[in-house]
């Protein structure tokens, strides 16, 4: 039997670390070639990490929430898949017998299997001691006052192991002994212990809940993540009406900070903006556009058969206006590069094709996919291409792939209802374009003022590529397209 440990890939160009979200697999469970084994995040999005061994797991060596170097360790799985003693194949005595705890939890689907507090990996290693375990007698009657403990099989001990108890309070009563059959045998003194999955207890310790205090409800006694969101809105009711936001006022003011770690997308867009920030000289210039007909366009395109079933929005007419634009000032779509060759020498990289990032606001944070030779798409295409472009980031599905290899961003803040901004540049890029949203303004038109559907576009471009007069021509080769989208057809 060979044991094999399946250590964290680099599955992106750079990655350095990533975080283990959740695990697919758990002790026991036979794995094939390919086969979901857990969900990383990566700097920038959630990856899925498949197997590269056929057999069975053995140990999940890394727990959910943590975040490790690439490299490491993070699951070991042996190339034996049958004939091993499994959790399903080991058989349970017949005799039930009366855990200390009262209840034991539900299979958690192998949702978890990670250990806390430094502990053993639960269903890790050998199983035998499930059948040599001696059936043990039913317990004495319980004492009067106090809830009978209910039965469960032994099997239901090894197969279930997911839910990990806790000791919380032991009785100080003194002469007050607990002769109840336990799993490891008898102990002395009272304990109350309480019952939840390891992702559970995570969720309380970042909030700061104390799970004894919390009323369990789960089919067997544990508390579940449904538990811990009732008791924190119960809090949350309580805090706001005793303190509101900002804190009792006699606290003092170290008592009244927040403290949010700093880690995954938020990290890495940190890191990002700062070297952009401090490494490309920004300049930026803004244009109000008359977007009327564009909005009468993206009305036709909606009522078209041809893009019947296909979300569009002037968002679409933009992104085409920004490739065209490129194309008649092509040093927008490039990079500046640094030390070629390890020289003190640099170049500019302008580039013959068009990845067109879009900023995404998503519930894990910024990220800015990009559409793959975008100068290629018809205006059907591109907008298929932005349509799954926005569900798959707002999923958090967006590969590293998809992010890398930018040459020119949009950034829509006006679906935040936003009318301009000053952007800071994708790294490695040396313009970005921020919409700003249409509304209906007054417009003067052939000395007239009539209400017009205008917008503000604002972009951002690396003053050592992009000067001023090249910036100017580029803005105004969109704006162009916005005011008039019949020119595409040229």
């Amino acid at each position: 039997m060979t044991l094999n440990k399946f250590n964290l890939p680099d599955v992106g160009e750079g990655l350095t670390e990533a975080e283990i979200v959740a695990w697919k697999v758990k002790p026991g469970d036979t794995v094939a070639i390919n086969d979901v084994l857990c969900e990383i995040e990566t700097a920038k999005s959630l990856v899925e990490l498949p197997s590269p061994f056929a057999g069975t797991v053995t140990e999940l060596l890394v727990p959910e929430g943590v975040t490790i170097d690439v490299g490491t360790a993070i699951i070991s799985v042996s190339d034996a898949v049958s004939g091993d003693p499994t959790p399903a194949d080991v058989p349970a005595p017949e005799t039930p017998v009366q855990p200390l705890y009262g209840k034991l939890p539900a299979d958690d689907g192998g949702t978890s299997g990670s250990a806390l507090a430094g502990g053993p990996l639960v269903g890790s290693g050998p199983k035998a001691d499930a059948v040599k375990r001696r059936p043990r007698k039913a317990a004495p009657a319980a004492q009067a006052g106090s809830a009978p403990v209910p039965a469960i099989s032994a099997s239901s001990i090894t197969e279930n192991p997911v839910v990990e108890p806790v000791e919380t309070q032991t009785s100080s009563t003194s002469g007050m002994v607990d002769n109840r059959p336990t799993l490891g045998g008898t102990i002395t003194g009272l304990v109350n212990r309480v019952l939840a999955k390891p992702p559970v207890r995570k969720i309380a310790r970042d909030l700061g809940i104390d799970l004894a205090d919390v009323v369990a409800t789960g089919s067997r006694g544990e508390v579940t993540r449904e538990d811990l969101v009732s008791y924190q809105s119960q809090r949350d009711a309580e805090l706001d009406q005793a303190e509101g936001f900002w804190g009792k006022a006699g606290k003092p003011q170290d008592q009244r900070i927040e403290r949010i770690p700093v880690k995954g997308v938020r990290k890495a867009t940190a890191k990002a903006m700062v070297e952009s920030a401090f490494s490309a000289p920004h300049v930026s210039i803004f244009v109000d556009v008359d977007a009327s007909r564009t909005m009468e366009f993206v009305k036709r395109l909606k009522a078209s058969r041809d893009f019947e079933g296909i979300k569009v929005s002037p968002l679409l007419i933009l992104a085409k206006a920004v490739i065209w634009a490129a194309a008649r000032n092509p040093s927008v779509n490039a990079t500046w590069v640094d030390n070629v060759d390890g020289t003190d020498a640099a170049e500019i990289q302008v580039k013959h094709y068009m990845n067109l990032g879009i900023a995404a606001a998503t519930p894990r944070g910024l990220m800015v996919p990009n559409i793959k030779d975008a100068q290629d798409l018809s205006l059907k295409e591109l907008a298929l291409a932005l349509n799954n472009l926005a569900t798959t980031a707002r999923a958090g599905k967006t590969q590293p792939a998809e992010m890398q290899g930018g040459t020119l961003t949009i950034t829509n803040i006006g679906a935040l209802g936003i009318d301009t901004g000053t952007p800071i540049i994708n790294p490695g890029e040396v313009a970005i374009v921020a919409f700003g949203t249409i509304k209906q303004k007054p417009w003067v038109l052939d000395g007239e003022v009539i209400p017009r559907w205008i917008t503000t576009l604002g972009g951002s471009f690396d003053h050592r590529v992009v000067d001023g007069d090249l910036s100017a021509r580029f803005m105004a080769d969109v704006a162009a397209i916005l005011e008039e989208p019949a020119l595409l057809l040229d």
